[in-house]
């Protein structure tokens, strides 16, 4: 299980309420890591797929599932529907509401 970059958590802790919090890291560690087939093996390499996931999430559990599913299927399918697929850095500059650099 390749564990969450800081980067990760942070976007993480910004999207879900307290109550849901245990519950998406698990998901993210779980279901988006290196079962993806990607190539990632690291928390930076999976980053981009991981903030993916939790953009479409909007920080609702069954959203969170239904992106992992997508991922699970394609990875790159979960990187079009976010908007990530096109710029190999986008990811980076994405920010949950109210979480900012």
């Amino acid at each position: 299980m390749v564990p969450l970059s800081k980067a990760t958590q942070v976007r993480l802790n910004a999207l879900f309420a307290a109550s849901d919090l245990a519950t998406a890291s698990a998901l993210l560690l779980e279901q988006c890591s290196e079962n993806l087939h990607f190539g990632g093996s690291t928390p930076e390499e999976l980053e981009r797929v991981r903030f993916a996931v939790l953009k479409l999430s909007q920080g609702d559990l069954g959203r969170m599932r239904d992106a992992l599913g997508l991922a699970e299927t394609d990875w790159r399918d979960v990187l079009v529907a976010a908007g990530f697929a096109d710029d190999i850095s986008a990811h980076r500059r994405w920010w949950p509401e109210g979480a900012g650099p």
